[in-house]
């Protein structure tokens, strides 16, 4: 809980407007209780039996997530992970590489399909 708890101070600070905390599901219940305390806006995602991704921060971007829908990171679409990616404060240069680089991929299994 202490990489959380800062998660959550790096939000109050503004340094970051979207968390992406993976924990032990075990502790699910003390992080949402936490957030709601605090007044923080979250979705939680099952990650796995064990693990859950809590996304938290802004509410207009767990409105975006929301929006995407409940599934798993492996389930994004290229273009909604670069949005992802974007939103989490990842270098820009670097959520554009990551795009052309599956994009790419993409449009090379599309071909095969054809």
């Amino acid at each position: 809980m202490k990489v959380f708890n800062h998660h959550i101070y790096e939000y109050k600070k503004g340094l970051r407007s979207l968390i992406l905390h993976t924990m032990d599901s075990k502790y699910h219940e003390d992080a949402v209780e936490k957030l709601n305390r605090m007044g923080i806006s979250y979705i939680v995602r099952y990650v796995s039996t064990g693990k859950i991704n809590i996304f938290f921060g802004n509410p207009s971007c767990i409105r975006v997530l929301e929006l995407i829908g409940d599934k798993s990171l492996s389930e994004f679409t290229v273009e909604e992970d670069f949005v992802l990616g974007t939103m989490l404060g990842y270098g820009l240069v670097q959520q554009c590489d990551r795009f052309i680089r599956n994009m790419s991929v993409t449009l090379r299994e599309v071909k095969k399909i054809s």
